[in-house]
């Protein structure tokens, strides 16, 4: 996508042929900045310490901390390793096992000196398959949105409500919430959205609302909990939010809130969609809100904020009092029965598991 005019992936192979470079995303919105990672263990900080975020980002993240540790060794023992390093990471977001095990089955009945070539090969293949994913759900999401756009008078606007950021940054390109809001923007649609700040790491107001806004999107920043207000007063076309991971029968796990934005949309009769690549759905996991592990994070993402001063330096402060205990729990689980649809690179399809087992036959087993 487009970043001051230059075309950028999240991820991308450094020019020496072997590292890999990747936009650190503690840095914004303020500061645009690179990292360049040697080693799987450079991998694993990226994705514990949320340099990379984002169900599928992470996943190609951890693929490409595979083929780094081939650089270095390749054997079996190292390979191992490397596995056990990275998986263990990020607990709730099903891309990152889901990515290691498809270079484990690549790598695996290779001999040691056939495993580094194949390991960075797999990598991209890995990152270019999530690109064309999202393209995908571009195109399906572009349709509901174009239908929606018939119903208006021309010119007016079309709004969607979002929730933590499901774009570009999230993923290797396009995005999967972002995409067909991309794709209907890019085609001449007058679209806005409204983009929830998301507490407690603002990832729609820091990273949402800056990739928005580098390629030309209108957009507006609004606290978490005006989302249920502007539907009430019709204000809101549809939700499109992403997910970490998806059971076998619809439920949805995402950011924390997303299941309050959820019911609001369902008690004022507004669309609640969920842009949702195939990696992402785990089919060993039924019930969502009682099977899924909810990451629990460090209570400083909540009494800690960082911004920008007026004098320009960027600074860290508390907002909560020194001693009250903080919980940070990172996701919540939507039950399917408020789902309208997910957005797939297949289609749009019904949130239940005879339709997902359809589409996705070869994942269903």
């Amino acid at each position: 996508m487009n970043v001051n005019g230059r075309a950028y992936r999240t991820i991308w192979p450094a020019g020496d042929g072997w590292s890999v470079e990747i936009i650190d995303q503690t840095r914004f919105p303020h500061v645009f900045e690179t990292v360049n990672l040697k080693t799987v263990e450079d991998a694993a900080v990226a994705i514990r310490d949320m340099l990379v975020r984002g169900a599928p980002l992470i996943g190609v993240t951890a693929a490409y901390g595979m083929a780094l540790a081939m650089h270095r060794e390749a054997s079996d023992a190292a390979l191992a390793k490397a596995y056990d390093t990275l998986v263990v990471t990020r607990p709730t977001a099903i891309n990152l096992k889901w990515a290691l095990d498809e270079m484990a089955k690549t790598l695996q009945p290779l001999r040691a000196s056939d495993r580094r070539s194949a390991a960075y090969r797999r990598a991209a293949e890995i990152a270019d398959e999530d690109v064309e994913i999202n393209k995908a759900i571009g195109r399906n999401g572009f349709e509901i949105i174009k239908a929606i756009a018939a119903k208006k008078k021309p010119g007016e606007r079309i709004n969607i409500l979002t929730h933590c950021n499901a774009g570009w940054l999230a993923t290797v390109d396009w995005g999967t919430a972002t995409a067909p809001i991309y794709t209907a923007h890019d085609a001449g649609l007058p679209i806005h959205v409204w983009v929830d700040e998301t507490r407690p790491r603002n990832q729609g107001a820091s990273l949402t609302a800056w990739e928005l806004l580098h390629h030309g999107v209108p957009h507006t920043v609004i606290p978490d909990n005006t989302g249920g207000h502007l539907m009430q007063h019709g204000l809101v076309d549809m939700a499109i939010v992403g997910t970490d991971r998806t059971t076998a029968q619809g439920d949805v796990c995402n950011k924390i809130g997303t299941y309050l934005k959820a019911l609001a949309a369902h008690d004022n009769g507004v669309p609640f969609y969920v842009a949702l690549p195939s990696p992402t759905i785990d089919f060993r996991v039924v019930d969502g809100v009682k099977e899924i592990p909810i990451e629990q994070r460090s209570g400083s993402e909540v009494s800690q904020m960082t911004g920008r001063t007026r004098d320009g330096r960027i600074e860290t402060v508390e907002i909560v009092p020194e001693g009250s205990p903080v919980a940070n729990y990172a996701f919540d689980v939507t039950p399917a029965r408020y789902v309208t649809g997910l957005i797939t690179e297949r289609g749009v399809i019904a949130a239940n598991r005879a339709a997902i087992a359809k589409a996705f036959p070869e994942r269903a087993g």
